[in-house]
């Protein structure tokens, strides 16, 4: 695993062990990005589930301005917080489960991954993401990583529905915060 493009790009990053850690393909994490043009350069990201961080480090190598990791398995935040000193470009990792962390406050994130485990039934990714909603400023976007064939996300409100595809046995959807001063229109697409 490694990051793609950017600043740190070809870093290698470690991955925690055990079955639970399922790293994100290169090809799908390559298309996110692709995607993200525009979006990512001097935002601000919160990296749910965050695993070895590959994603929000990713993002930094981009050009993010700061990215908020949360994970809680200890073996993963350590992991997580090895990468972050590896690509050397800054985050600030938080050993917490996702819901407790959302349901501390709030913040003003301009790009969200949400990645759970394979595991994480299709009911608690919804209550994350109702969660999410009040910590993105206006035309956010969220980013869930789901594996194809596991359910497709409801409608949340403050949410809607921008993209969904799948690469192999991922399946990626993207919302945007409702705003009021945008409106987008979904898209459907496998690659």
């Amino acid at each position: 695993m490694r990051i793609i493009a950017g600043a740190a790009k070809g870093r290698i990053l470690q991955a925690p062990k055990g079955p639970k850690t399922r790293p994100m393909m290169d090809r799908a994490k390559e298309a996110i990005f692709s995607a993200l043009s525009g979006v990512v350069e001097d935002a601000a990201v919160l990296d749910l589930y965050a695993g070895s961080g590959s994603l929000g480090l990713e993002a930094l190598s981009r050009g993010a301005r700061s990215v908020v990791f949360v994970e809680s398995r200890r073996d993963a935040v350590r992991v997580l917080r090895a990468n972050v000193a590896t690509v050397g470009l800054g985050g600030n990792a938080v050993s917490a489960k996702v819901e407790d962390f959302l349901g501390q406050g709030t913040g003003t994130f301009d790009l969200a991954f949400v990645d759970p485990p394979y595991e994480v039934p299709l009911p608690s990714v919804e209550v994350v993401l109702g969660r999410l909603v009040r910590w993105l400023a206006d035309d956010a976007t969220v980013v869930v990583h789901r594996r194809s064939g596991s359910g497709e996300i409801p409608g949340i409100p403050g949410l809607a529905l921008f993209d969904r595809r799948r690469y192999g046995d991922a399946a990626i959807t993207r919302f945007t915060k409702v705003g009021l001063t945008k409106t987008r229109h979904t898209k459907e697409a496998k690659a």
